[in-house]
């Protein structure tokens, strides 16, 4: 999976109404005495906007984690990287997305579709981890 870097962020004053209610199916009735409170999409997706970097995916090796072509992700270069995160890391020159994971004390970067090979570094290689991926957006209508 190629990542293209989709520029700076920058401030958001959006405020979209949160409903109180939960969805199993359909939608809610968008009655006032419903809505619990607003929400920005920067608070729901942005703890550190100084640290936070957005880039598009391209590829399909991490739909297993949810993460589709197109979709926008939310990286956080602030986070320290832990096995079991997903990552934007850089290998041979080039961002990738892939889960953390270590192997006999080596950095593993592993795809989330069986049609991908893991990524290794050898003893002495060192792994180049650009931020933590803390959410992914789609548009799903046009």
């Amino acid at each position: 999976m190629s990542l293209t870097p989709l520029g700076p962020l920058r401030a958001s004053v959006q405020q979209v109404p949160l409903f109180s209610n939960l969805v199993a199916a359909g939608f809610p009735s968008p009655a006032e005495d419903h809505i619990e409170a607003t929400l920005s999409l920067d608070d729901l997706c942005i703890r550190h906007p100084a640290a936070t970097y957005l880039l598009r995916a391209a590829g399909d090796s991490m739909q297993g984690a949810g993460i589709f072509d197109g979709d926008v992700l939310v990286v956080d270069r602030s986070i320290e990287p832990r096995t079991g995160m997903i990552v934007v890391a850089t290998v041979r020159g080039d961002f990738t997305c892939k889960r953390l994971e270590a192997e006999d004390g080596l950095p593993v970067l592993r795809a989330e579709n069986p049609r991908y090979q893991d990524i290794r570094f050898a003893s002495g290689e060192e792994l180049e981890v650009f931020g933590v991926v803390v959410a992914a957006v789609r548009r799903l209508a046009a």
